[in-house]
């Protein structure tokens, strides 16, 4: 499905991005992935290119795949390959600058051309936030449903039609109300021990506000009303997840997020088969990979006993 109708895009100069602390991974690129041609996207693949297990990891909003930096390193241990990928609006991938191209298939439809176009197999899906909101609806697509494995799916949801709390409409409000999103201060103000270069590393792809039209605008696509866009496919992965998957799951959550916490995610692990008890993260802000190395390792442990 071809989503690139000459989109208008950004591209955050690469000097920005030097320096990274804890992320000096090499970079891929192409601008000619199916549907998206002209856009640049970005991700990270790194590891053995023929390892039985592929981690990919999907972040969210208003981040980018650095937010795996401390879970990368455990898995590369197992020997696993791993691929992060930036989507589009975020990270080193392009920025549409129109609020009105982004959508929720826009975005979905990216993280399946991109599997294809790198043909994994094997994969353990690691979610959280949007990349969960999309990632959890990718089974729903018969090829990517043959590729996946295992679960990990911290801090997320569903987009099937209800706000998922009080906390997120206020978050929805103040992102589209601000189009100069201090995306470093919101990323840090729940993950207390991030550092300045930490801090200066989420707010890199993003030199100006008119770079952050993804940012603002994402809030408001999660499909929480019945007649938006991306809850049909919710619900018809909310039937996969409790009907149909056989494979191996973990979960973590993050005690303390206000929008996607504990009642939130023990609701989506009753829903998802054979789920076992989550992992509470004691004081785990929203962006729960920033605690990362601990639940890599017990996700790791976890589905080797399983």
């Amino acid at each position: 499905m071809s989503h690139n109708k000459s989109v208008e895009a950004l591209r955050t100069p690469d000097e920005r991005f030097e320096n990274l602390p804890d992320f000096d991974y090499p970079v891929s690129y192409t601008e000619d992935l199916a549907g998206y041609e002209g856009l640049r996207a970005a991700w990270i693949d790194v590891g053995p290119k023929d390892a039985d297990q592929v981690f990919l990891c999907l972040h969210g909003e208003p981040s980018w795949s650095f937010l795996y930096r401390r879970m990368i390193p455990v898995f590369l241990e197992s020997g696993a390959r791993v691929v992060a990928p930036d989507l589009l609006g975020f990270g080193r991938s392009d920025k549409p600058v129109n609020q009105s191209d982004y959508g929720f298939h826009f975005h979905r439809d990216y993280l399946l051309a991109l599997v294809e176009r790198l043909n994994l197999k094997n994969i353990t899906l690691v979610v959280q936030d949007w990349g969960g909101i999309l990632g959890l609806t990718l089974p729903v697509d018969q090829s990517f449903k043959a590729r996946l494995s295992r679960l990990l799916v911290m801090n997320t949801g569903l987009g099937i039609g209800k706000s998922p709390s009080d906390g997120f409409l206020a978050w929805k409000s103040y992102a589209l109300s601000t189009r100069d999103l201090p995306i470093g201060e919101l990323i840090a103000r729940g993950t207390p021990h991030l550092t300045d270069a930490e801090i200066a590393a989420y707010d890199a792809p993003f030199p100006g506000p008119q770079y952050k039209a993804g940012a603002q605008i994402f809030p408001a696509l999660v499909p929480v009303s019945p007649d938006m866009e991306g809850v049909d496919v919710s619900l018809a992965a909310a039937d996969f997840w409790s009907k149909e998957w056989t494979g191996k799951s973990f979960m973590a959550i993050g005690d303390a997020d206000p929008v996607l916490g504990p009642a939130v995610m023990e609701n989506l692990r009753r829903l998802i088969k054979g789920c076992p008890p989550a992992m509470m993260v004691e004081g785990g802000g929203h962006f729960v990979q920033e605690w990362g190395d601990p639940i890599a390792r017990a996700a790791l442990e976890s589905f080797g006993a399983q």
